[in-house]
């Protein structure tokens, strides 16, 4: 698998219920849309939901999911019989909390159409590693503001050092599984340029590769913060340069601009290209 699938850095939301907006979300520039039948939508507008979601015209060219409610839901089923009719590339399955939950809802998609499962419950991150081996995953999310609803936890809104342990556990089962690194919970504040980076470059650092968007206004700036910057990029552009001119037998190890060269410090300069052309490519659609 793709472990740097920088062509899924935005997750865009957008409620069922507005169907004139599914178009411009998938014209906002993000790399994934999210049609959200759940927390976006009142108990009582869940069928009404459904029904704009059947009945519309659905974007092409950008990948659609939908978010479907929980398993164990009086919405669940009806969901999932809908998602499995349209032409969208999976869901997003809220609350996923076991293989069992995973199978429910993978037994009735259709076939093609994968699973992004979302870790916002402590049983969920308990059993993370047993839902991301799960059949049809595709990758894993965090929910952080209902990871804390249900935990009791507070995060410092600036650093959020109290999520770090849910975050690492989340990036390294993603790894261990084999899946492509995991999608960031949203920022709340669609107004705060200075936070969205804060936060986006706070799961970069965690081993994240995109994260979850309310606002198509917050889509440039996660781009930004995943994508490597200027002066990360001259370093494994001249590194490898470097590399590719020494002889064979002179590319275990050596020293570029002061420092010791060995095989993990090329495997990310490795990385860090190929985050550069992937950027390219992803500009170029």
């Amino acid at each position: 698998m793709d472990t740097l699938n920088l062509a899924a850095r935005s997750w865009l939301f957008v409620p069922a219920t507005r169907p004139e907006r599914y178009a411009k979300a998938a014209a906002s520039g993000a790399d994934r849309v999210i049609i959200d039948l759940e927390d976006a939508i009142e108990p009582a507008a869940k069928a009404a939901a459904r029904a704009a979601l059947a009945n519309a015209t659905l974007p092409t060219g950008t990948p659609l999911y939908v978010r479907i409610n929980a398993c164990g839901s009086p919405w669940f089923e009806d969901d999932l019989a809908l998602v499995a009719t349209l032409a969208v590339s999976g869901i997003l399955l809220p609350k996923a909390e076991s293989s069992s939950h995973v199978a429910a809802a993978a037994g009735r998609l259709a076939p093609g159409q994968g699973i992004v499962a979302i870790v916002e419950t402590a049983l969920g991150l308990w059993n993370v590693l047993e839902v991301a081996r799960s059949d049809r995953i595709e990758r894993l999310a965090f929910g952080a503001l209902d990871f804390q609803v249900d935990t009791g936890i507070s995060a410092d809104q600036d650093s959020e050092i109290e999520l770090a342990y849910a975050r690492s556990r989340i990036v390294v089962a993603s790894r261990v599984a084999s899946l492509a690194p995991p999608i960031d919970s949203v920022t709340p504040a669609i107004d705060d340029a200075a936070r969205l980076q804060r936060d986006s470059e706070r799961a970069r650092r965690f081993g994240f590769a995109g994260k979850l968007c309310i606002h198509p206004g917050q889509v440039t700036g996660v781009h930004r913060a995943f994508q490597p910057s200027a002066k990360e990029c001259e370093w494994a552009r001249g590194l490898l340069a470097e590399l590719t001119a020494r002889p064979e037998n002179e590319r275990g190890a050596f020293a570029y601009l002061g420092e010791m060269v060995d095989r993990p410090v090329i495997e990310r300069a490795r990385r860090i290209q190929t985050l550069i052309d992937q950027g390219r490519e992803a500009q170029a659609i």
